[in-house]
């Protein structure tokens, strides 16, 4: 690796615990499973913190937060936004990552949310550097949702390695698992049939 260049290679040992804890994943979601408990296992398994995962659902043309919970009444995102990663994700269907988020135009709104952790009762307001979005699609192919993972820090140094190609792929499986868990789908079944 050359001074001043970033590795982007992926470390088999790391992405063989990713993959494996995605697979645990799909065994421990049953009819009972919450988004919080789903976004808390992603967040181990991806080995960031909670505050590091969103996960969000449309509803009647907006995205809603379900994970983290403190977004959940800061409002929504129309998914015709055009300014929106997320909304991007919801109206393009693709899978993407940004290893350099800050140099990305995006609406930065709920950024500017502070996040409790309950372990260290602080609140971190600290920008995101590093994200990747993947579409959450029901059964039809439809967009249910939209499935985030970022690195949040000051610097692109301090926030941990680059995402790849392949953990954006482990995204997209998790997305598929979010797709089928019981809270997206009960929510679902209530927005359609308002």
């Amino acid at each position: 690796m050359q001074r001043g260049k970033r590795n982007i290679e992926t470390d088999p040992a790391e992405t063989a615990a990713i993959a494996s804890g995605i697979t645990a994943l799909q065994g421990s979601v049953s009819e009972k499973s919450t988004a919080d408990e789903f976004c808390h296992q992603l967040a181990k398994i991806f080995q960031v913190e909670p505050t590091e995962v969103a996960l969000l659902q449309l509803e009647k043309g907006c995205l809603r937060f379900l994970f983290p919970s403190q977004l959940k009444i800061a409002g929504s995102i129309p998914a015709s936004s055009s300014s929106s990663i997320v909304a991007h994700t919801a109206m393009s269907k693709k899978s993407e990552f940004y290893n350099n988020f800050l140099k990305v135009k995006h609406a930065s709104v709920f950024e500017s949310v502070k996040l409790s952790v309950p372990e260290d009762n602080s609140s971190t307001h600290t920008p995101i550097q590093k994200l990747m979005s993947a579409p959450v699609l029901d059964e039809t192919g439809n967009v249910a949702g939209v499935l985030q993972i970022c690195r949040k820090g000051y610097d692109l140094a301090s926030v941990g390695p680059d995402f790849t190609s392949e953990h954006l792929h482990q995204l997209e499986r998790a997305a598929r698992l979010a797709a089928q868990a019981p809270f997206m789908k009960k929510r679902s079944a209530v927005s359609s049939s308002q």
